[in-house]
């Protein structure tokens, strides 16, 4: 059984908590490393890896902390080099090349943002759950059969955006870099319509902005194509 616990999401730090029940994993550091230390009540001795998607700092704010730590980092070699910092907890893992984290198969896919080599990750474990977690993509290219939980970004609403800029509270180039960057709750949904969902148990909606989004219309809509349980952490 998967739990997924959000300690951080959004512009300000993204920072997940997921585990089988066996093997805790940690979905981007991008939060102080004692911010996560009081999320999880300290218990973070256990966790077997940190897996980072790209350099952004509030997905990567605590990469040197998380080393310090003794906890192994992967991300792309793209990611890597960006970050531009050295150690040897930070693993370099290569695209749809997969890789154990003790009881999880991890499957690194490429998504689509404005940075060198951003990841989507895959994860299964031994009991059959497969959780997919893509943030911070305006797209996803792949399908994937038979997951359980779903972790994705949902950033903006078009409308609501197209009605930010009429009324000039978002500028107008903020909507040429978001379109490119980030994942509208149009395309989230044609994302899971396009994806076979009989086995989803929950989808967890991440990373929406406080400006141009709408956290219960969202909900509803999701929830309302999907049939699923759905968060809005």
């Amino acid at each position: 059984m998967i739990v997924i616990k959000t300690i951080a999401t959004g512009s300000t730090g993204n920072c997940y908590h997921v585990t089988d029940g066996i093997t805790p994993l940690l979905l981007e550091c991008g939060i102080s490393f004692k911010n996560i230390q009081k999320a999880l009540d300290f218990k973070t001795s256990d966790i077997a890896g940190v897996l980072v998607t790209h350099e952004h700092k509030d997905h990567c704010k605590a990469v040197s902390e998380v080393a310090d730590r003794g906890l192994n980092i992967y991300m792309s070699s793209g990611t890597k080099e960006a970050i531009g910092i050295n150690h040897h907890r930070i693993k370099a893992i290569e695209n749809k090349k997969q890789f154990k984290l003790g009881t999880w198969t991890i499957l690194p896919f490429d998504v689509q943002h404005d940075v060198s080599e951003p990841f989507g990750f895959l994860l299964a474990n031994e009991a059959g759950d497969k959780l997919l977690f893509a943030t911070d993509t305006y797209y996803v290219r792949y399908k994937f059969q038979g997951l359980t939980h779903i972790m994705v970004e949902a950033n903006y609403s078009t409308e609501i955006l197209n009605e930010n800029i009429a009324t000039g509270r978002v500028h107008d180039g903020m909507k040429r870099r978001l379109v490119k960057s980030h994942f509208s709750l149009e395309n989230v949904l044609e994302f899971l319509k396009a994806n076979d969902l009989s086995k989803v148990q929950e989808i967890h909606l991440l990373h929406l902005s406080d400006s141009n989004s709408d956290e219960t219309m969202f909900k509803k809509a999701v929830q309302e194509q999907t049939g699923k349980l759905v968060y809005v952490p």
